[in-house]
């Protein structure tokens, strides 16, 4: 059985904030080159999250819609918003399934991060080909997926600890983790967004012992509401894991960001 993201970051969503690398300023650049944005576009962020996307990518465009079905997601990102005085965001509770029926106006980029492995990644490629403009396009980073970025050496430490607390099959709330059957270029090619491009970006971040461990009660395998009352043990052995591998209690790690950027064929994002 696979997840309910909703239930399943319910109970992560100030770790989320708190823990979670925002993407590089390079990223947002790239994008505003890409798409020609000059503060007149309209764009949407779907599966935003607390709007590590949005935030950043506000400035950048006319109107942005923030999606997400977890309410604390979206309060986090609000909050955040009002701190920085965004307020070209709207903020509205949905899931993929259901923006067709939101009533959004044309939308010029829809981006999407690590939200997009949640999805019927095939519908909701062919949903957005009904809103998104003729020159739009889709951007889906993913921060550190499998496979991209040389593990650190810190983590399998944190993985045995892991496991002895929730077993080695990666938990995702009630079910397991949904491993994709196809990588997200080749879904891309089968879409309306069949134009695929490629973009990497390396963040270098350290980390000291609170911050690392904040971050794994934000993943999906390793939620507070996953643990349960095991909460404070798992945090206490994997504290101690950690020191007894480097008492420094500094971690350091490249973060590789993968940027597939997707449009129409015969399109381009250069304006």
């Amino acid at each position: 059985m696979t997840a309910d993201p909703t239930a399943l970051f319910a109970s992560a969503a100030e770790h989320y904030v708190r823990f979670r690398p925002w993407y590089p300023d390079e990223f947002f650049a790239l994008l505003a080159e890409r798409f020609g944005l000059d503060g007149t576009q309209t764009a949407m962020d779907l599966g935003c999250g607390p709007g590590m996307s949005a935030l950043p990518l506000a400035p950048h465009v006319d109107r942005l819609y923030a999606i997400d079905p977890e309410p604390g997601m979206l309060a986090a990102g609000a909050r955040l918003a009002a701190q920085r005085g965004a307020g070209n965001i709207e903020w509205i509770r949905g899931d993929s399934t259901q923006i067709t029926a939101l009533g959004l106006p044309p939308i010029d980029l829809c981006v999407m991060a690590k939200s997009f492995h949640w999805f019927d990644r095939p519908r909701v490629l062919a949903d957005l080909d009904t809103l998104i403009t003729p020159a739009g396009g889709i951007v889906i980073a993913s921060a550190g997926p499998p496979g991209t970025t040389p593990l650190p050496a810190w983590a399998p430490v944190i993985a045995q600890v892991r496991t002895a607390y929730l077993g080695p099959v990666r938990r995702a709330g009630t079910g397991t983790y949904p491993e994709p059957e196809d990588r997200f270029t080749d879904t891309l090619k089968r879409s309306p967004f069949s134009r695929v491009e490629l973009a990497s970006l390396d963040q270098h971040v350290t980390r000291d012992l609170d911050q690392l461990v904040g971050l794994q009660l934000s993943n999906s395998y390793s939620t507070p509401a996953l643990l349960g009352d095991r909460l404070d043990a798992f945090t206490r052995d994997l504290r101690q894991a950690l020191l007894d591998h480097d008492p420094s209690g500094l971690y350091h790690e490249v973060i590789r960001t993968e940027v597939l950027i997707a449009t129409r064929p015969g399109r381009s994002t250069t304006p």
